[in-house]
């Protein structure tokens, strides 16, 4: 993720095509010339935990700075006292008996009436439904003669409780201890409240709120609606755990894989580095919990079908923050933390790794095929580390592809210097972004035409295209800007024998709660919406066939050519034929497709069809479906097929292949 990018974007001029009546481009599609394959992890996922993305958003999480560990070590929590009680709260500091989690609370009662106890505001306050279950945890321990009761309590915004329950802790020994809330109300802004009852003192750790149903029903888990949006991507790759996240703004506030396996209450909590990297939008209550980590990562790619790509430090931190290098001759661990990494998702448990991943639930091996080293860093000291990393890796696992950086820019002397030397060590794989503006992306769409075909390959792996919203102040996920890379995917997808993955990002943002926008999938406390920009490359992953094919206007690939961008490729798999066309024109255009080497077609096809009248059209929460895709059958007439393709619409056509 980069996050110096170019202001003042300039609108791009889509008007195209300016005649009054629709104007007909004959188009040639040859379906028996194969120019490339398409791998299965073409469209992907690149998750970072930016815009409340982890904590806060997609894990279930509803209870904030659970285990006392922000720099302020009460954020989040609110002293309470109700029908006469009092008492005192204290953090103490266990560093030395647990460096990963050293703090805890103790809740003092001073008189054996009333409660006296805290309440959580959640992130942002706490969404919660009718009807649903919510499992609360907390480690706990009562000091010598208390028999402290915890009465556990769900608040809504005017303060109405909407769920409670009790809970009894015994001993003066940890035990984590369980109870359900039953809520009566829906609410977004709900909080939770521990109250403590009977004179004494009681330990209180990892005080913990999910609700039930989360996805797949895991304890701990996942938040439900979020992740089947990304299921439904059918994407082929999930990256994680994101971009600038892996290098940190210092090397101590790197990712660290290793800090985030095991026991939740073992996970060390770091301050997340979007916490404070944009003057304008701090978030001080921003950190890592790490219940989402790198065991979860695995789990959720093998859930929604995807490769697992994990991306490791280098030995440095942010060139945009501190730019901190391990010296070359200090850099072994970070070399064994990715040896150890691969062992951990492959290993058998015959070996260290291995075993503790079997141990925690997963025997079969994951299968990981592909890393990256390092995330956007440049010049001749990202290229010392990565020549240490690659021989390592390759000498100990020569099938693993790795990624390797090629800068934060699409172009320019960071860009060049990195493109020539790791095409001149034969680099697997080249992590190319570019966040732009509109224009760029109609532009490119030729850029990969002339790229190296049996070289290193390329990985478009951070972009989007940023385009003002109505006001011009903000970036927006606005038809606009989803068009515009739509447009751009039919140069990567034409282009799939040098592009073997592509993703969007960032990924999730929350409404209330975001750094960096635009995203791909927008969030409260309830619920979600996917953005014109989801559906675009959704129907790129669920139309990516097996093999391109050429798809020509007057002999040439369709980049731009009266407003028009297409590609065509074949699904073998399905015996279909899978066009894609996207008019950037102001007018209605008349299509016609002349169809060669396929045979016959089947009479009936499907058209599928993402369009907008209005360019600044955005999806939201109180309209998610302003720009939706829709899908209708067409009639094909033997090899041909003419159809009116609208103006400013994205349009994938399948049609079934009746042979030879």
């Amino acid at each position: 993720m980069r996050y110096f990018f170019l202001s003042g974007l300039l609108l791009c001029t889509l008007g195209l095509a300016n005649a009054q009546t629709a104007k007909r481009l004959n188009f040639t599609v040859k379906a028996d010339s194969i120019k490339a394959h398409v791998q299965p992890t073409m469209y992907g996922i690149f998750f970072e935990d930016i815009n409340m993305a982890a904590d806060g958003g997609v894990y279930a999480e509803l209870v904030k700075n659970r285990s006392f560990e922000f720099n302020t070590n009460l954020m989040g929590w609110a002293e309470q006292r109700k029908d006469g009680g009092n008492g005192t709260v204290s953090v103490v500091d266990r560093k030395t008996e647990r460096p990963e989690n050293p703090h805890y609370l103790t809740l003092n009662v001073n008189t054996p009436k009333g409660y006296y106890g805290l309440s959580n505001e959640g992130f942002g306050g706490m969404g919660i439904r009718k009807g649903e279950m919510y499992n609360f945890s907390v480690f706990a321990r009562q000091h010598a003669g208390s028999k402290i009761s915890l009465l556990l309590e769900l608040h809504d915004s005017t303060g109405a409780i909407i769920g409670k329950t009790t809970l009894s802790p015994q001993g003066t020994e940890w035990k984590r201890y369980h109870a359900t809330i039953q809520a009566n109300t829906t609410t977004p802004k709900a909080k939770l409240y521990v109250w403590a009852t009977n004179k004494g003192s009681i330990d209180l750790d990892m005080i913990s709120l999910f609700p039930t149903h989360t996805w797949k029903n895991r304890p701990g888990g996942l938040r439900a609606d979020l992740v089947q949006k990304l299921y439904d991507l059918k994407p082929g790759f999930l990256r994680f755990p994101g971009g600038c996240i892996v290098e940190g703004r210092d090397l101590a506030n790197r990712y660290q894989w290793k800090k985030t396996i095991g026991d939740v209450d073992q996970r060390e909590n770091i301050m997340n580095r979007w916490n404070v990297e944009f003057e304008k939008r701090r978030t001080p209550d921003y950190y890592q919990t790490f219940g989402l980590g790198f065991m979860e990562y695995f789990m959720l790619a093998e859930d929604i079908g995807a490769e697992p790509l994990p991306i490791l430090n280098c030995g440095m931190a942010c060139q945009y923050n501190t730019g901190q290098l391990v010296p070359l001759n200090q850099i072994d661990p970070y070399i064994q933390d990715a040896l150890d990494l691969i062992e951990f998702a492959n290993g058998s448990a015959d070996t260290k790794w291995g075993k503790l991943r079997i141990a925690l639930g997963h025997p079969k091996p994951f299968n990981l095929k592909m890393m990256g080293v390092g995330n956007e860093q440049w010049g001749e000291q990202y290229i010392e580390r990565w020549k240490v990393f690659e021989k390592a890796l390759k000498d100990k696992y020569p099938q693993i592809q790795l990624i390797s950086s090629a800068g934060p820019d699409p172009s320019g002397d960071k860009f060049d210097y990195l493109n020539a030397t790791l095409r001149g060590f034969k680099a697997d794989i080249l992590d190319e972004h570019y966040y732009r503006d509109p224009d760029w992306f109609f532009k490119s769409v030729t850029r990969y035409d002339n790229y190296d075909r049996k070289g290193t390959k390329i990985f478009a792996g951070e972009y989007a295209a940023h385009s003002p919203n109505k006001a011009g102040t903000e970036n927006a996920n606005n038809w606009q800007s989803a068009i515009a890379e739509a447009a751009f995917m039919t140069g990567l997808e034409r282009n799939a024998d040098v592009v073997l993955m592509a993703s969007y990002a960032p990924l999730l943002a929350k409404v209330d709660a975001w750094q960096w926008k635009p995203d791909l999938i927008w969030f409260d406390n309830l619920n979600s919406y996917a953005t014109p920009n989801y559906y675009v490359q959704q129907l790129y992953s669920l139309n990516k066939g097996t093999d391109v094919v050429p798809l020509t206007l007057n002999g040439k690939a369709v980049t731009g050519q009266d407003g028009q961008f297409a590609s065509a490729v074949l699904d073998k798999k399905n015996n279909e034929l899978i066009i894609k066309i996207i008019n950037t024109g102001k007018d209605k255009m008349e299509a016609a497709f002349d169809i060669t080497g396929a045979g016959s077609l089947k009479k009936d096809g499907l058209l599928t069809v993402l369009q907008s009248d209005d360019l600044y059209t955005e999806n939201t929460m109180s309209n998610p479906s302003a720009v939706k895709p829709h899908t209708q059958t067409l009639t094909v007439n033997g090899k041909n097929l003419v159809l009116d393709v609208k103006p400013y619409s994205f349009n994938v056509i399948r049609l079934k292949l009746a042979g030879k």
